[in-house]
């Protein structure tokens, strides 16, 4: 019987594994700060509102409604970031599926981003 090799990164709590992966998300927000412009953008918009919705939410239900829709902006940004970079890895030659995807993913970020005015009224106009 072969010798039965134990995995370290198996367990329920193994601290090496958090610790790759805090450096696996810290190198993902610095590459999608440093080369996306959008992500840029909503990364500050987010910055800014922010704090306003903390402000002006009355109770913590409002609060998380008027946050959410700032962290779905940033999630769908990074998402399709990650999309358009898959299809851009597989070959620049332009390709009807390629081209779908990355308009899939660009629609998902305009729905993220219709989300916040439709939310934000909705909370502050009751």
């Amino acid at each position: 019987m072969p010798e039965r090799r134990i995995d370290q990164n198996k367990g329920f709590f193994n601290a090496m594994r958090l610790v790759r992966a805090a450096r696996y998300t810290t190198r993902g927000f610095r590459h999608a700060l440093g080369t996306d412009t959008s992500f840029r953008q909503e990364f500050v918009l987010a910055l800014i509102l922010g704090p306003v919705g903390v402000w002006l939410g009355d109770s913590g239900v409002e609060r998380v409604l008027l946050l959410f829709p700032l962290f779905l902006v940033l999630l769908a940004e990074l998402l399709n970031g990650a999309i358009e970079t898959t299809v851009d890895r597989i070959g620049s030659e332009w390709n009807e599926l390629s081209g779908r995807a990355k308009d899939l993913s660009s629609a998902a970020v305009f729905i993220a981003l219709v989300n916040v005015p439709v939310v934000w009224g909705l909370v502050l106009l009751g």
